[in-house]
């Protein structure tokens, strides 16, 4: 297990740095960030993504089921003197929020959702007309996918691809080096409920959304401030080829619009 991990307050800061530094660049891409606008994040953690939009005068607003990452939100908002609301909850039991947002932010989200599909058809109800959502998601058969860093064992946390492993064979790998139930549980869960780029993009055709744009990146952005690398994009030829892509895509980033908008502009694999 990483220090970030056991220090929610290092993670805090280490998101806002990744959020302020790509997150909000490439999404500008697509739809401007100005003072005032309305910005939702749904599973928001500690609120670290939203901290660049909350500097830049946006309306933020975090969503998570977890009540104390929303209340480590709280604090760490209050001590960076930055404005934000946080609410613990299930964003789809709220319904005074629907069609309220400019930007829906879902960051490292998906891959622990069951019923993605019921996910997905939802998330547009809370769009404004123009509204955006910028989607982001590890490819689980990325050599990390399985979130196994999250291991206290510092021979698991740094073993790649361990999670493609059969799940008995998981699940024994994880006791004999004494991983605690907690961790156990939320690693077979993740396994269980898992994403790749091929089917991810299924969901979306199946929803109210469509791709305006995917970026697929071979150095997560996220690697900078965790491990000091530069991200890179992953090569246009290998993120052409169906399943082989997963093996090496660190992270998946998504720009999702509503279908009934003008699609002629689409710009899907830039």
């Amino acid at each position: 297990m990483q220090e970030r991990h056991k220090n929610r307050l290092v993670y805090f800061k280490e998101l806002s740095i990744t959020s302020k530094n790509y997150f909000i660049p490439y999404i500008q891409n697509w739809s401007p960030i100005e003072p005032g606008i309305n910005v939702l994040e749904i599973g928001c953690g500690d609120g670290g993504n939203l901290l660049p939009f909350s500097e830049m005068g946006c309306n933020t607003i975090g969503v998570d089921i977890a009540a104390s990452r929303i209340k480590d939100a709280q604090i760490f908002f209050k001590t960076a003197h930055a404005k934000g609301r946080f609410i613990a909850q299930d964003i789809f039991l709220l319904k005074e929020l629907e069609q309220n947002f400019d930007i829906i932010i879902c960051h490292d989200v998906l891959e622990h959702i069951s019923d993605k599909e019921l996910f997905l058809s939802n998330l547009d109800k809370y769009l404004k007309p123009q509204g955006i959502v910028f989607m982001s998601f590890p490819a689980w058969q990325m050599p990390f996918g399985g979130h196994q860093q999250i291991c206290r064992s510092k021979v698991l946390s740094h073993l790649p691809f361990i999670h493609l492993l059969p799940t008995v064979i998981y699940q024994f790998l994880l006791k004999a080096f004494r991983e605690d139930n907690d961790c156990i549980k939320e690693l077979l869960s993740i396994k269980q409920t898992r994403i790749s780029i091929e089917g991810f993009e299924y969901l979306v055709k199946k929803s109210n959304l469509h791709v305006q744009n995917r970026k697929l990146w071979l150095v997560n952005p996220h690697y900078k401030i965790k491990f000091g690398l530069s991200p890179r994009e992953l090569s246009r030829i290998i993120a052409h080829i169906p399943f082989i892509r997963n093996f090496f895509t660190t992270s998946c980033f998504y720009i999702l619009k509503g279908k009934d908008l003008d699609t002629s502009s689409r710009q899907l694999w830039k």
